[in-house]
């Protein structure tokens, strides 16, 4: 059984899943054919050796892929109409849509950001109150 290398991303709001030498339909992108894009939003990876899951994405982590071309999908027939009062609206919808490809699914480095936490030592110092006596 051969174990594939993948990666679900966020791409213009929607999640996909990345597998090298494939071909991805996505929502359009303001980018030209044949320009590169880069992903960074990248929710889960898995490879032979591990897997990785992000709070929501995991950093450090980018993918490139090549803008192949944009479409438009079939039309959409949108149609209202109010019975018995004279009222039809026939509209119609294409949505516009993206192809990608993506060429290598590779990992860059993943550097994770060493946070150490110094300890910050606080004196404590208690404040002494001075009690007066009121003397009669």
């Amino acid at each position: 059984m051969e174990r594939k290398t993948y990666a679900i991303a966020e791409i213009a709001g929607k999640q996909v899943i990345l597998e090298q030498n494939k071909d991805l339909t996505v929502p359009k992108l303001d980018l030209e054919p044949g320009n590169k894009l880069i992903i960074d939003k990248i929710l889960y990876y898995k490879n032979d050796e591990t897997i990785e899951i992000g709070t929501p994405y995991i950093e450090g982590m980018k993918f490139e892929a090549i803008v192949k071309e944009h479409f438009r999908d079939n039309k959409v027939i949108v149609f209202k109409k109010k019975r018995r009062k004279g009222y039809k609206v026939k509209k119609g919808h294409r949505q516009e849509y993206t192809i990608i490809h993506i060429d290598k699914l590779e990992s860059s480095p993943i550097t994770k950001k060493q946070t150490t936490k110094q300890k910050v030592q606080t004196s404590k110092v208690k404040d002494s109150k001075e009690e007066t006596s009121n003397g009669t």
